[in-house]
């Protein structure tokens, strides 16, 4: 999958942090990346090299990072509302 298409899948599940360069992904909408972890309450950052996501966690700021040509697919879950 091409960087360009992946950016624009994260830029969807997400919006921008005000004064950042970083997005938080929308509210009730999940993300998965290769069918691993399922991130929720998450803020990426779009790199040239690489996509970190942080997440908080019982008072620990946990940051995960991929290679852009590590990512083979990416899941986005969201709330239909029903």
């Amino acid at each position: 999958m091409k960087k360009t298409t992946l950016e624009k899948i994260f830029e969807y599940a997400s919006m921008p942090l005000h004064g950042t360069l970083s997005r938080k992904l929308r509210k009730d909408v999940q993300c998965q990346i290769n069918d691993e972890k399922v991130y929720t309450a998450a803020t990426f950052f779009l790199g040239d090299e690489f996509v970190r996501i942080t997440e908080t966690e019982k008072n620990k700021m946990i940051n995960t990072y991929y290679d852009w040509e590590s990512i083979v697919s990416v899941r986005t879950i969201a709330n239909t509302g029903d």
